[in-house]
């Protein structure tokens, strides 16, 4: 057998994703190029590692157990690039990380520096909606997590970023009143984020506070999706500024004022109380504690005068 590190990373993301698209994007390759690989890595096998049913994937049982040597033989193989950097006097290891998807705009930019001063330290970034976030910290899959709203019934420790501040949005060319009321959500569609969402629970605390009736709704998976839906006219709805502030700026989207809006929330990185965190977390934590009010007045000062 003639298998490479590369092959092996591929195939465990696969069987992760059961996709060659969504691994491709996992691993910021292109879908021909993981697919070459995983017929390379499979031609060393006389049994199937997967199998294609309409257009998923399935690990086959022999799979599953390559698949299991595969994560072994890549951790190990981490394991050893990490003695070697200690050595050095390096500070290494991974950091895993999920984050909301509107988390996206915010959390690369405490980031970035850190990870460019500790080159032995790798980063795991999961971006999805908020049930599965809250999950993953659950289920210690994760070394923090990034949310707008806390969740529930769980003991938590955080470090607190920049607020959360979500206005209702519409199209520019959109003819509003000049003095809208909540009557609005009766006569323009209001497009909704999924079930699971914490925009979407805190669009559902607003109009439920307020009692108000909508017009038919459309329902999208991502923030992105329902910018582009309110863009081409589709409706109007309750959006995080961080997410469009290109669209403000080009005039392309505009802010509509209604009573009991903005809803303001707090962007936070937090963790399981009592975590033991490993040195590559603790050393994030202690960086992000000492440059923050730095990020914060560096990228994020348009933020504030909305």
């Amino acid at each position: 057998m003639n298998y490479t590190l590369r092959q092996l990373r591929i195939f465990a993301e696969v069987t992760k994703q059961q996709s060659v698209t969504r691994a491709a994007d996992a691993l910021y390759l292109s879908q021909p190029a993981v697919s070459i690989q995983l017929k390379k890595f499979q031609d060393q096998f006389d049994l199937p590692l997967t199998e294609t049913v309409g257009k998923k994937i399935y690990i086959t049982d022999f799979g599953r157990k390559i698949e299991e040597a595969a994560l072994e033989i890549l951790r190990l193989a981490e394991e050893v690039e990490n003695l070697n950097l200690a050595h050095t006097g390096q500070l290494v290891g991974k950091i895993h990380l999920s984050s909301v998807s509107t988390g996206k705009y915010v959390i690369p930019f405490f980031l970035t520096d850190f990870f460019a001063e500790h080159g032995g330290v790798e980063l795991s970034l999961d971006v999805t909606n908020k049930e599965t976030v809250v999950q993953a910290l659950v289920n210690n899959e994760v070394d923090f997590a990034m949310v707008s709203i806390p969740p529930e019934r769980m003991q938590y420790e955080h470090i607190s970023l920049i607020k959360n501040k979500l206005y209702l949005v519409a199209a520019a060319s959109l003819d509003i009143p000049a003095k809208p009321t909540h009557d609005i959500f009766e006569s323009i569609p209001l497009i909704y984020r999924e079930q699971g969402s914490g925009t979407r629970q805190t669009m559902e605390q607003f109009l439920n506070k307020y009692n108000i009736p909508v017009k038919k709704k459309l329902e999208l998976t991502s923030n992105e999706a329902v910018k582009q839906a309110i863009l081409a006219g589709l409706g109007i709805s309750i959006m995080p500024l961080i997410g469009i502030k290109n669209e403000l700026t080009l005039g392309q989207l505009k802010i509509i004022p209604v009573k009991g809006l903005p809803i303001e929330t707090q962007w936070m990185l937090l963790w399981p109380k009592g975590k033991n965190h490993s040195p590559a977390a603790a050393a994030l934590l202690q960086y992000m504690d000492v440059h923050r009010a730095d990020i914060m007045s560096h990228y994020f000062d348009w933020y504030e005068k909305y």
